[in-house]
């Protein structure tokens, strides 16, 4: 059932600043020309979440490697995703490289608040309002108008951009860590089932990043619900976990 509305928490960060503002066709034409590596020339960094430590010296040392441009794995309250600076066009390009992942199929973002997933919507409807309300922080993507300030290869010049608030505190972490917001994607080879737990992860994948955050088994079942609001009526693109009927009832109550 949807959850009462509930205050979201307030930013204590702003979108990075530096992004690349050339047309939109050159960033394009220059993204589809990058040789990105297949494979990473040092072992992954690899964290372990532990019940009664803390996890800030974890997040501070990620944080950091995703700053240089680096590629991680970390939980979220589905599966594990990669993430990296939506910002920075070399870790894009070796999450794409990573996965396999063709670029028809634009990069989600999860946002550490909802200050900073307005930065990186054009619009706002009143249905995001209330979904957001209803279910996040949650297992909920809202497909929005992307802001002309994203980077076109994010989104693969689609002109929406797919954001949410995770109730996962590592995710939500290490996404206010980096400036508020973070690529999120599931951490498996495209075509493949969404992986749960780093042991069935494939060598090939944690081969090719810079750092691993292992926070055991996590919840798995089904993904994210994914929700377009970007063409006035919500439509739902993606059964998850949360179900559309409860999805349907919140928007029109």
């Amino acid at each position: 059932m949807p959850r009462s509305p509930r205050k979201i928490k307030n930013c204590k960060v702003a979108w990075p600043a530096g992004i690349d503002r050339r047309p939109r066709r050159d960033l394009l034409r220059d993204f589809v020309k990058m040789q990105v590596p297949l494979s990473h020339p040092t072992r992954p960094r690899l964290w372990k979440i532990r019940d009664g430590l803390p996890m800030e010296p974890i997040i501070r040392e990620a944080s950091l490697s995703i700053g240089r441009g680096g590629v991680i794995i970390y939980p979220t309250e589905t599966f594990y995703a990669l993430g990296g600076l939506p910002t920075s066009q070399g870790a894009t390009g070796r999450i794409f490289a990573i996965k396999g992942r063709g670029h028809d199929k634009p990069l989600p973002l999860i946002a550490s608040c909802q200050q900073d997933v307005r930065q990186v919507t054009a619009a706002w409807p009143d249905t995001a309002e209330r979904l957001a309300g209803a279910f996040w922080p949650g297992p909920l993507t809202l497909l929005l108008p992307a802001s002309p300030k994203l980077p076109a290869e994010l989104h693969w010049a689609t002109d929406r951009i797919a954001v949410r608030i995770s109730s996962h505190p590592v995710a939500t972490a290490l996404a206010e860590a980096v400036g508020g917001l973070l690529i999120s994607t599931s951490a498996n080879i495209s075509g493949q089932p969404a992986v749960a737990d780093p042991a069935d992860m494939e060598p090939v994948l944690t081969s090719q990043v810079d750092g691993l955050i292992n926070a055991g088994r996590l919840t798995g079942g089904r993904p994210s619900s994914i929700v377009d609001l970007s063409q006035g009526i919500p439509r739902l693109i993606r059964a998850g976990s949360i179900p559309w009927r409860d999805i349907r009832a919140v928007l029109q109550a």
